[in-house]
């Protein structure tokens, strides 16, 4: 089996280097990386929620359904949503 490639994707290293993310948001990742840590090695005792769209194809539905997590979060604090 062989395969022909039309367009191949670009590594997840090009892609970080062609947009890097503003120092801002990557503290904010380094942060929710680590609460997600904590709960995986039972240091948090959070209730971890994993949740999100089936299909991320359409920037602006993701982004409006990103805003309106956000209250969620914000009224269930003892619950980590991402």
């Amino acid at each position: 089996m062989s395969f022909n490639f039309l367009n191949q994707l670009p590594s997840p290293e090009e892609i970080k280097k062609e947009y890097p993310l503003p120092e801002k948001l990557a503290q904010i990742k380094k942060e929710r990386d680590k609460q997600i840590q904590d709960v995986f090695t039972g240091n948090s005792d959070k209730f971890l929620v994993i949740i999100g769209p089936c299909s991320a194809d359409n920037e602006e539905s993701v982004c409006d359904y990103i805003r309106r997590l956000i209250p969620v979060q914000e009224k269930v604090k003892d619950k980590l949503i991402i």
